[in-house]
């Protein structure tokens, strides 16, 4: 082996050998909290980290839409890709447009005890994730899920949790106000600061380029999401409790899976993270004995 691409495949295998016992790590470490913190009833949850389960239902008279289809839902995301290759049989996914719900929905369990729950910042487990293909920018008409046929060089994924699905979170119970419209008043800040192109740049201009780039405008996004959904928490109006962002790291979990399941998949995440870890570090020591042969 040239000695230029057996130090390259060193090197290589080495980093991606740390990265990946790091990341077991971490899910062992999650796995540990997860299988520790009690499930309680949403009517006996004290303040602080919790594990509560129940059917999610929109906070509101009515649910939510999700963009692309309309679907009701009580939380969605989106991504829309374009396909910049010119060779046919190849693909070159590039992001156009991506977007996340930041609506609250309450959780409410068999007692009819509820709470609400701010998806803000959460690691979400989608109930449902439909990908089709399309010739716009953003889609028209009827859409063929999941179909190998491919029409069209744009690629639409977009994940749901429908309403009355039965979710597990973990996160961090507050006592807050009653919930407000958190969509309209995150539309009304980017509004406002799209009209301010100087206050915009110099808090989300990151590579100084002198513009708003996709990645920056969903940092702004994000941060608009976050300011106005900590505005309609801070709302005296009724006091109710809400599940949020832990604000000393620990993971803030949503997902259609009972507390064993949700502890199963960290453990084997943290497995498969360390084979593949072993994997690299196998290769990293194949390259080092190549250079002493």
């Amino acid at each position: 082996m040239p000695l230029m691409h057996r130090d390259a495949v060193t090197l290589v295998s080495a980093a991606a050998a740390f990265v990946a016992l790091l990341l077991s790590l971490r899910h062992v470490r999650r796995n540990r909290l997860l299988a520790d913190t009690t499930a309680v009833r949403i009517r006996s949850a004290a303040q602080g980290y919790v594990k509560v389960s129940g059917r999610a239902v929109p906070a509101h008279f009515e649910p939510t839409r999700a963009p692309l289809t309309g679907r009701p839902c009580v939380w969605w995301s989106y991504q829309i890709e374009y396909d910049e290759s010119d060779k046919p049989g190849r693909s070159d996914w590039r992001t156009c447009e991506t977007a996340a719900s930041v609506e609250l929905f309450m959780l409410v369990d068999d007692d009819d005890a509820r709470c609400l729950v701010g998806p803000v910042q959460a690691e979400i487990t989608p109930q449902l994730v439909n990908v089709w293909y399309g010739e716009q920018a953003h889609p028209s008409g009827a859409a063929v899920f999941n179909s190998p046929i491919r029409i069209g060089d744009y690629r639409y994924t977009e994940r749901l949790i429908e309403p009355n699905s039965h979710l597990l979170v973990v996160g961090e119970l507050r006592s807050h106000s009653e919930v407000g419209d958190v969509d309209k008043l995150t539309q009304e800040k980017l509004r406002d600061w799209k009209q301010d192109q100087a206050l915009l740049l110099s808090r989300f201009d990151k590579n100084h380029d002198g513009r708003i780039d996709q990645s920056e405008w969903d940092q702004a996004r994000a941060a608009a999401a976050a300011e106005a959904q900590s505005q309609v928490l801070s709302q005296h109006v009724e006091r109710v409790s809400v599940i949020t962002k832990p604000v000393n790291g620990q993971p803030f979990l949503i997902a259609p899976l009972t507390g064993a399941q949700l502890v199963q998949r960290e453990r084997w995440m943290a497995v498969l993270w360390f084979a593949l870890g072993v994997a690299a570090l196998a290769v990293c020591g194949w390259a080092l004995r190549q250079g002493a042969g």
